[in-house]
């Protein structure tokens, strides 16, 4: 396959197009301002439309309806205009519609800056108001950002649900070399869509039932569809963790910064390994749990929200600690070897 130098924001909308993605509503704020850019120029060029909506809530509610005719729809947003589209969101989970959101992270709390940060891990997994999840896929490098995009549209098809692609300025703004794959289309039951209804009932797409035991029947139906992704979407990658004693966990490039720190403990003897989750939900619990380790780092360009995940699928059974930056500013590969040898020779062992 042909590689292409591309910046992250520019191959996310490219992996989009090539999986079928036709419509895209958004609004502009950086960091992820290439992708709608881009979009408003390739979507034409495949007989596509591309919409800047009057706000970020009228996106994520023209999504919506472009979802509900069986279009495959993506919109992108950074870290505010993700909250303002978060009713839109819980909207689609409720009503079982299939989008694709891309969110480039901004630092915060509020307004905050555009360098890189992780600070939207709790909103983008524990999202908005109801009982929803989106499934939340975070790549650490630009080809597996394309590839995750492909990847997030089938998933959204397959489960009827808000897919989210996690990234930030890193991932967002740096070029890497991309091979995009041919994209092998599946086909999906869209008999459920609002497109038309000459020969049968009518199709009612719909978030709203009044009726306290319907919708808890609904709720139910819905918690189903996690417990399988549970089962079925849960990903990781793991890294010289066969032998490892001690473990960091990280996700996105911070990972990528880990192993660099890690090569350089292993020269010095100490035994570290990493997992990363590309799931943020599902999140891989189980290789948490099931990790023979005497400690876990967890590393975090935030003050620390992904521990929480960390600390309860090890279930108390393995010490987690933190190190973590924000506003911005990137741990280094020698800031993680510094912290690992004092908990070393602290004798957190």
């Amino acid at each position: 396959m042909e590689k292409l130098m591309m910046k992250g924001s520019e191959a996310i909308a490219e992996a989009a197009v090539r999986a079928g993605c036709r419509l895209f509503f958004g609004y502009p704020i950086t960091p992820q301002n290439e992708i709608p850019e881009y979009m408003s120029r390739r979507l034409f060029e495949v007989g596509g439309q591309f919409v800047q909506a009057e706000s970020e809530v009228a996106a994520s509610n023209m999504i919506y309806g472009a979802a509900a005719v069986g279009a495959r729809v993506m919109t992108s947003s950074s870290s505010p205009g993700i909250s303002l589209k978060q009713e839109g969101l819980s909207y689609c989970a409720g009503s079982e519609l299939p989008v694709v959101v891309v969110n480039i992270m901004r630092g915060g709390p509020g307004l905050g800056g555009i360098q890189p940060s992780q600070s939207d891990y709790w909103q983008s997994t524990k999202p908005g108001h109801g009982d929803w999840h989106p499934l939340v896929l975070a790549p650490s490098t630009i080809q597996e950002a394309a590839d995750l995009v492909m990847d997030a549209f089938d998933l959204a098809d397959e489960y009827r649900n808000p897919v989210m692609i996690l990234g930030y300025g890193l991932i967002g703004q740096m070029m890497e070399p991309v091979a995009f794959r041919e994209y092998q289309p599946r086909e999906f039951d869209k008999s459920w869509t609002t497109c038309g209804c000459k020969g049968r009932p009518p199709n009612i797409v719909n978030s709203l039932y009044l009726d306290p035991n319907i919708l808890e029947e609904h709720n139910h139906a819905i918690f189903q569809k996690y417990e399988r992704m549970k089962r079925e979407e849960v990903r990781f990658e793991t890294f010289r963790m066969d032998d490892a004693r001690f473990c960091l966990a990280a996700y996105g490039t911070v990972a990528r910064i880990c192993k660099t720190a890690i090569a350089q403990l292993r020269d010095e003897g100490i035994k570290v390994g990493l997992i990363r989750p590309i799931t943020l939900f599902p999140f891989p619990e189980a290789v948490f749990r099931e990790a023979r380790v005497r400690w876990i780092l967890d590393i975090e360009m935030s003050m620390g929200q992904m521990i929480e995940d960390v600390r309860l699928a090890v279930r108390g059974r393995t010490p987690v600690h933190f190190y973590g930056r924000v506003g911005g500013v990137v741990p280094t590969p020698d800031e993680i070897v510094r912290k690992v040898r004092e908990m070393y020779k602290e004798g957190v062992k």
